[in-house]
């Protein structure tokens, strides 16, 4: 469900992917594009979706845009991946969810 596959900024993904150099990034949902961030490193990217943003910010850094039948090829075992997923909590849906509005407790 789209619920378990958070879109990840392509910032977060530099700020998780440092200091973890020659690694595969694994996204299981899209990678967007972020213009806060200025310079994007070269990154290996696995991930479900590419916005066209993110694709030509990762291509253009000499970084590689993977899919995941392609990394099942290149790296069977899963070696040198790095799991990462987007914020879960984040929809606008979740705010809804918990303690009735005027309870003890609630936001």
């Amino acid at each position: 469900s789209g619920r378990n596959r958070p879109p990840l900024s392509l910032s977060k993904l530099i700020k998780f992917m440092d200091g973890k150099d020659g690694k595969i990034a694994v996204v299981v949902g899209a990678v967007t594009d972020d213009k806060r961030t200025y310079e994007v490193p070269g990154l290996k990217v696995c991930a479900l979706r590419f916005t066209e943003g993110a694709r030509a910010r990762i291509t253009k850094a000499g970084g590689e845009c993977i899919t995941f039948d392609k990394l099942a090829m290149r790296s069977p075992l899963g070696k040198g991946a790095v799991l990462l997923r987007g914020p879960v909590k984040s929809r606008e849906a979740e705010r809804h969810f918990g303690k009735a509005p005027g309870v003890p407790g609630s936001k």
